[in-house]
């Protein structure tokens, strides 16, 4: 490449670097439009790209969902870092939803995905940030070193400017934009390359988010919040009993109610597109359906436990998850065995905005284009090529912000679905809803399980085998947390044994590791106190070849004062587990209250080895929501379905933990390493039920057995 094609001058409308899974594409353009810069790019797998305009601003596109746990900032912020860029001159923006271009292989190495969930997006995107941003350094530095006729070992660079190491000349990137020059070829960066994690100016700093001032004064722009021209509303009736197949019995009667544009029926509910939002409501009220039977038809949640006990010990049914040594065989000549069943209710997502999507598909139909909060997904169209019958480059997706995920809206049923209203009505943008009402009684939930742990103890006094067996419906989701890799225990068995419902279930936060973790934390402190072993000793035992996973024991026990002894009718309980990588270790103190049987929780100490984390005040926030989101989960929010249909339909009978029963302190402990970041958002919430589980037991000499505990399960078990 010679240097009068390499050399690109753009005086007033600045330049976008293209930056590719190795670093930026050697291409300059010079445009605004994203469709016109993708258009542009050669045909490589990009992973983020950068506009840099010569007042010195940077937009920087961020390819993950901002849902609150803050990637909007912190993905940026990492490129920033290395690129030696003011972060005061920074915008960001949403990427366009095009996996080849902005994918993390965060899920799978041999395919780019954008999916914001499993706490992977700043561990997956951590190190691809980081190099882009050093490419686009290493392009200011060549570029200053070409205009200087300057060897480039001779300059560096400090916050948005080039420098002379003498101090005779420095020049702003901004400045630079019309100096543009690329090197042939453009080096690789090696991670050696990249900085020393101790000259951090950004990283491991307390940054202001990017998108809290929009959402204080009131103008961030939800997917909720979205009016177009000419837009249509659209409602659907799903039935309360999942996979039951409608048959219309009015469909002219409500063709003739005012306002009514269309009936689209669907293989699981009837569809309704209306002029205004009510006219759509009013007409769902009047639908007249016959229901089919279903699988979910006749299943009673509560009921099924006893079917799952007689289920746990037939091995021929096991989905084996791990098998190492001999379980059964060390179990049976253990000195000592337990044998404890654990089961935990269904729980739903409860985000704070109800879903809704909006979709246009044009007149021709040949094009359509979406508005929508998503989690995104291994399709990066949302769904909406196959429903639609569309190639993926017809397709334009514009995410925003989304009041709550969870999990949930990492499915796009509900994007599909307003595909399908949409479709019938070309020409015309269609608003999705889903009332509270829908999303509780036909939502996709954390499934209910049966757990058996089977636990025995050698002449040491030692725990020599550990099994763990999982009944219930959602396959792998029940899986996750089940594996004991940081506790010295040599024979360990565990195994799903899957028996179908019917009923929806998906990904909650941390998935199984709530039920999981809840139930071989428990066992471990029953085994302790029946064998007169402190808690966090125990663990300190089978934790002495992993001292990451100690050191979080240590320092929560220390934050806790676990040796001093609690106040009169209160009592502490301890939990560990490894999420995304992050390793926790989570101490509350709880009182109960014996004749209502409401558990309280007092305090709440965690401590945290996450590597190298980007945002701590931010971290500290999502373990501290999580952990408050984990006391809801434990002590207030169960789902129950009777004959086949959910009970709850709302928040009056589905219920959430209120501000006045938080706990009065929750301490929350960053680990210092200098080791890659790992996935921290879902950290705090499955240490809850563990730690309350336990601090009940110290406090009463009782074990509670099945999430959520209710003062009814509390009274049972204290009266039992």
């Amino acid at each position: 490449m010679n240097k009068g094609r390499r050399t690109f001058i753009k005086r007033t409308g600045g330049v976008t670097l293209l930056i590719g899974g190795a670093g930026i594409i050697p291409h300059l353009i010079s445009c605004s439009d994203n469709r016109e810069t993708i258009s542009n790019a050669p045909a490589t797998q990009l992973t983020a790209w950068v506009r840099l305009d010569p007042s010195g601003s940077l937009t920087i596109y961020n390819p993950a969902a901002e849902m609150g746990q803050g990637s909007m900032t912190s993905l940026p912020l990492i490129f920033t870092e290395e690129m030696d860029a003011d972060w005061n001159k920074v915008n960001v923006e949403f990427s366009p939803q095009e996996s080849a271009i902005y994918g993390s292989d965060g899920w799978s190495s041999d395919r780019k995905v954008m999916l914001s969930a499993g706490s992977r997006i700043t561990k997956g995107y951590f190190q691809i940030m980081r190099k882009a941003g050093a490419q686009a350094r290493h392009i200011m530095l060549y570029s200053a070193s070409e205009l200087w006729d300057m060897p480039i070992e001779s300059l560096t660079t400090e916050n948005g400017l080039v420098i002379d190491e003498k101090g005779d000349k420095k020049i702003s990137y901004g400045e630079l934009v019309e100096h543009l020059q690329l090197p042939d070829p453009l080096p690789e960066i090696d991670e050696i390359q990249l900085k020393d994690p101790k000259y951090f100016r950004l990283i491991g700093k307390d940054i202001p988010r990017i998108d809290i001032p929009q959402k204080v004064n009131g103008t961030a722009q939800f997917a909720i919040d979205i009016k177009l021209p000419e837009m249509l509303y659209g409602v659907i009736e799903r039935g309360r009993v999942h996979g039951a197949h409608p048959t219309l019995l009015n469909e002219e009667a409500i063709k003739a109610l005012p306002g009514i544009q269309k009936i689209v029926l669907l293989d699981y509910g009837v569809g309704i597109v209306a002029q205004t939002l009510e006219e759509a409501l009013g007409a769902k009220q009047e639908l007249r359906i016959q229901w089919s039977e279903a699988l979910a038809s006749g299943f009673n949640s509560q009921k099924v436990f006893e079917t799952y006990a007689a289920k746990a010990d037939n091995e021929e049914e096991h989905d084996i998850i791990t098998n190492q040594g001999n379980t059964n065989e060390v179990f049976r000549k253990a000195v000592k065995r337990y044998q404890v069943d654990f089961k935990n209710d269904y729980v739903y997502h409860a985000q704070m905005e109800p879903l809704n999507a909006i979709v246009r598909v044009s007149e021709d139909g040949q094009r359509a284009e979406a508005w929508v909060g998503s989690q995104q997904g291994f399709d990066s169209k949302l769904g909406l090529p196959g429903a639609l019958d569309l190639e993926p480059d017809n397709i334009d997706i514009h995410l925003q912000y989304l009041g709550g995920g969870l999990g949930r809206r990492s499915m796009t049923d509900f994007v599909v679905e307003c595909g399908l209203l949409a479709k019938e009505v070309p020409g015309y943008p269609v608003k999705l809803l889903w009332t509270r009402e829908d999303d509780l009684t036909y939502g996709a939930y954390r499934p209910l399980s049966l757990q058996r742990l089977k636990v025995g103890i050698d002449k040491e006094g030692d725990i020599s085998s550990f099994a763990h067996i999982v009944v219930g419906d959602g396959n792998r989701l029940l899986a996750s947390g089940i594996k004991n890799a940081f506790y010295n225990i040599p024979n360990q068995y565990a195994a799903l044994n899957i028996i179908p419902a019917g009923v929806r279930l998906k990904h909650w936060r941390a998935v199984g590791h709530g039920p999981n973790k809840y139930a071989i934390e428990s066992m471990l402190d029953i085994i302790a106190r029946d064998q007169g072993i402190d808690p966090v000793e125990i663990r300190r035992k089978l934790m002495h070849n992993s001292p990451k996973a100690l050191a979080t024991l240590n320092k929560a026990a220390e934050m806790a004062d676990w040796n001093e002894e609690s106040t009169v009718g209160r009592a502490k309980g301890v939990a560990f587990l490894e999420r995304s990588g992050t390793l926790s270790t989570g101490i509350c103190e709880i009182s109960v209250d014996r004749a209502t049987g409401k558990i309280r929780v007092h305090r709440f100490w965690s401590a945290h080895d996450a590597g190298i984390v980007i945002q701590p005040d931010n971290v500290r926030a999502q373990i501290e929501g999580g952990i408050i989101m984990g006391v809801s989960s434990v002590l207030k929010e169960q789902l129950t379905i009777v004959d086949g249909r959910v009970v709850q339909s709302n928040f009056h009978d589905y219920h959430l933990l209120r501000m006045g029963d938080t706990p009065e302190l929750i301490e929350t402990a960053i680990i210092p390493s200098a080791q890659p970041p790992e996935g921290v958002g879902e950290s705090g919430t499955p240490l809850v039920a563990g730690a309350i589980a336990n601090a009940f037991l110290a406090l009463t000499g009782k074990h509670l057995d099945h999430l959520p505990f209710t003062p009814e399960r509390v009274l049972r078990a204290l009266n039992g």
